[in-house]
């Protein structure tokens, strides 16, 4: 079952050459247009393959079927996310509670950013969610949130401090979630994702005060 499920997403082969890497490249812009034009429920490998201007055998040579390409789009998103988390959280001349904001913000602002492609890419992650590939993906990000907690709640007993990243993660996401569902000012994300930050924060201080284990 699993290696039947790993075939289904993962791609066929990787570029090698420039022009491959151009094809595939073109593929993944259709790919996105077709997406948030259509959503996930009208996303077909032929509309994709038209939008790129390649012929359907020429797609299938990258990419098996639509949930491998879905996936594809998936895991650049989920590799930017594991960029900025890096960026932010691993920059050690901002302190611990600086960082936390910094990243708050620029979660929020990127959530709305790009929220119709995100909600497409959601409505279709049934397709790839349970997928080791796609779980591999998710662990690295919450590794680096993790190490980052050690900094963020040096008294802290272990329990707790995992409890802790899980309950800012899940947070974090939901938030994003909800109000990336409609659309904000400037001001508006501000304030979001300052108060926020504010109640994570204000929550780390009062672990670390209590010294929770």
């Amino acid at each position: 079952m699993t290696n039947r499920q790993t075939a289904r997403i993962s791609s066929r082969k990787q570029p090698q050459q420039a022009r491959s890497t151009d094809l595939v490249a073109a593929i993944l812009q259709a790919a996105i247009q077709v997406l948030t034009e259509h959503g996930a429920t009208r996303f077909t490998t032929a509309r994709v393959a038209e939008k790129a201007g390649v012929s359907i055998g020429s797609l299938y040579q990258y990419f098996p079927n639509k949930a491998a390409i879905l996936f594809r789009l998936q895991s650049d998103e989920w590799l930017q996310t594991t960029q900025m988390l890096q960026r932010i959280l691993q920059n050690l001349e901002a302190p611990p509670l600086e960082r936390l904001r910094t990243l708050v913000q620029a979660f929020i602002r990127s959530e709305c950013d790009e929220a119709q492609m995100r909600g497409a890419l959601n409505d279709a992650a049934p397709l790839y969610r349970d997928a080791p590939e796609a779980h591999e993906v998710r662990a690295a990000g919450r590794q680096i949130f993790a190490g980052f907690m050690l900094e963020l709640l040096p008294e802290v007993g272990e329990s707790i401090r995992e409890a802790a990243c899980d309950l800012i993660l899940t947070t974090l996401s939901s938030v994003g979630k909800d109000f990336s569902g409609s659309p904000h000012s400037e001001m508006e994300i501000a304030v979001c994702a300052d108060g926020l930050a504010d109640m994570f924060s204000a929550y780390a201080v009062a672990l670390n005060q209590r010294q929770v284990f």
